[in-house]
């Protein structure tokens, strides 16, 4: 299970360098180039949760995938947010959400969060003999 939860590991942090936002003009963001310190955040939780991996701490390890999925749909709600907030210079709600509508998410949040619940449902079990 631990080479599972490892595989984990390496799905977030591969998906912090894939293409998590499309904005039209500029192109694709990955987590730093979203935020630097989300990304660092999202680093730091993925080596916490190495940590309980190795150390056989499943609590440590359900906790830090837990707070992965919390910083993933926080991510989410900010980019959706701030994409909003960008465009509050026009005059009607409805161009705001029209052009707030052309910021897409990319497929990089599939892998962020399909990493963060192979850590969080695959546990440590031990094998009774």
């Amino acid at each position: 299970m631990k080479n599972i939860q490892i595989l984990g590991i390496l799905l977030v942090v591969a998906g912090s360098f894939l293409p998590l936002v499309h904005v039209p003009v500029i192109g694709n963001w990955n987590y730093w180039k979203l935020d630097h310190s989300l990304a660092v955040i999202g680093w730091v939780l993925s080596a916490v949760a190495l940590f309980g991996i190795v150390n056989n701490s499943v609590k440590i390890t359900k906790i830090s995938a837990v707070l992965l999925v919390l910083l993933f749909l926080f991510t989410l709600f900010a980019v959706r947010f701030q994409a909003s907030q960008y465009f509050s210079f026009m005059p009607f709600k409805s161009w705001q959400d029209k052009l707030a509508g052309i910021v897409k998410l990319r497929w990089g949040w599939i892998v962020e969060f399909l990493g963060a619940f192979i850590i969080m449902f695959t546990g440590n079990t031990k094998i009774k003999s």
